[in-house]
């Protein structure tokens, strides 16, 4: 059960993101439907305008208003300009300017421009009714987010999650987190990094998953160890296609498994990467071991865990710096009792224990990546206990109502509410 909180414990509240709805982003989309639930009133303020083409059934539940600014400002010029007309003689136009030119001589870019002329907009279309704004990711949204609070003289805070905490510059990440009233990031890795910029500043707030809303686990999954090719062992890994992900890792490691084993491998997810990495499928002589599904609901993706012997997911840090936080697709696949291969790198091990729940290889390495899905795929009694205890440690210790309270309790300590949350929480 929720929390019960009335609606007029907490102010309407803002959510900025950089666009709405995203099938990337469900985690956000959770914390939104659950802030909700609560009996927050939620305006959702995107950057730009949804690019899929499906939806997952947690947007349908959400029911906030939502206003889109403008992503490219040069279309809708007018709005702009009104905008500015109209807050121009607000008491903290000028701060706020000072502050978008000062940032502006570190990143003299097009992108600093359009977070401009998006807090412009923003400032002058907000219902005045909204005492507080809350960015999710630490560049984009929370630039919008900055400029916006300083103009309008409103509080704002901040979650932090992966690309935004390693891609955005020192300087930035530092004046924002000293300017925010506070911040959440959803791994230990990423609190030590952010909090060396603004101590005691941001709070650890795992994402977590809420089990309730989610299929259960499959009762038996046939035994397979991809010793007969007519019936190949199915891996699976769900994920953009982006560097970080690792995928051409996998592949590598694909290529190197001896013919003895018969397997599949199913990737889930759009991305930049996809026709490079189809291409390299080709290279190596695997695209007939290979299905792209490409960019999928949530219960396309359930599909998909129920029926794989073996997750993989090989993220790597990439040459620019950006890396995974903890993705909440290992915790997908441990809520259907899938074993899981992982990198150990960034915040994977935070969930994922090395031969207990899971198993943990170098990243870059597709040897050993190779070798753990050897081991693993002969292994069907093994793959059972890891998944069950991954199931397990995801129950116990990921619930995404702590996560969904530590944002609640900041929002009432800031306000002087108090909100009610002696009602039963369930995983």
């Amino acid at each position: 059960m929720l929390p019960e909180v009335s609606s007029a414990s907490i102010d309407e509240l803002a959510i900025i993101v950089k666009g709405y709805p995203r099938l990337s982003e469900t985690f956000i989309a959770q914390e939104i439907l659950s802030i909700q639930q609560s009996g927050v009133k939620i305006t959702i303020i995107s950057l730009r305008q949804p690019t899929d083409k499906k939806q997952h059934p947690v947007h349908g539940k959400i029911t906030a208003n939502l206003l889109y600014l403008p992503e490219y400002l040069l279309l809708e010029p007018v709005r702009v300009f009104k905008s500015w007309i109209k807050i121009r003689s607000k008491k903290g136009y000028k701060k706020a300017l000072s502050t978008w030119l000062r940032d502006f001589m570190r990143d003299p870019t097009a992108s600093r421009v359009r977070r401009w002329g998006q807090a412009l907009v923003l400032s002058a279309e907000l219902n005045p009714n909204i005492k507080h704004l809350y960015a999710h990711f630490l560049h984009t949204p929370a630039s919008v987010t900055h400029y916006t609070a300083l103009i309008t003289d409103r509080s704002w805070s901040v979650s932090a999650h992966a690309k935004d905490i390693w891609l955005t510059p020192e300087w930035e990440k530092r004046e924002k987190l000293l300017s925010c009233k506070w911040a959440v990031t959803c791994s230990s890795y990423g609190f030590n990094h952010l909090n060396t910029f603004a101590p005691g500043k941001t709070q650890l707030s795992y994402h977590g998953l809420d089990l309730t809303s989610l299929p259960e686990a499959p009762p038996l999954r046939p035994i397979n160890t991809g010793t007969l090719e007519t019936n190949p062992i199915c891996f699976l890994s769900v994920g953009r296609a982006v560097p970080k992900k690792g995928f051409n890792i996998l592949l590598k490691a694909l290529s190197l498994i001896p013919n003895s084993l018969s397997w599949q491998w199913v990737h889930v997810g759009g991305g930049q990467e996809l026709r490079y990495l189809k291409k390299y499928s080709q290279d190596l002589g695997l695209q007939k071991k290979i299905v792209w599904r490409g960019a999928c609901n949530q219960g396309e993706v359930f599909k998909e865990y129920r029926s794989a012997d073996i997750f993989i997911l090989p993220s790597i840090i990439a040459e620019d710096g950006d890396r995974d936080g903890l993705p909440n697709v290992v915790m997908e696949a441990a809520s259907q009792e899938l074993c899981c291969i992982a990198s150990d790198v960034a915040a994977l091990s935070e969930f994922i224990i090395h031969q207990k729940t899971g198993w943990l290889v170098p990243p870059n390495n597709p040897s050993a990546l190779a070798q753990a899905i050897i081991d693993l795929s002969s292994d069907h009694k093994l793959r059972k206990d890891l998944g069950i205890n991954n199931y397990k440690r995801l129950k116990a210790d990921f619930c995404h109502r702590s996560g969904i309270d530590i944002i609640l309790k900041n929002l009432q300590v800031q306000q002087g509410t108090v909100i009610d949350n002696t009602t039963e929480h369930v995983t």
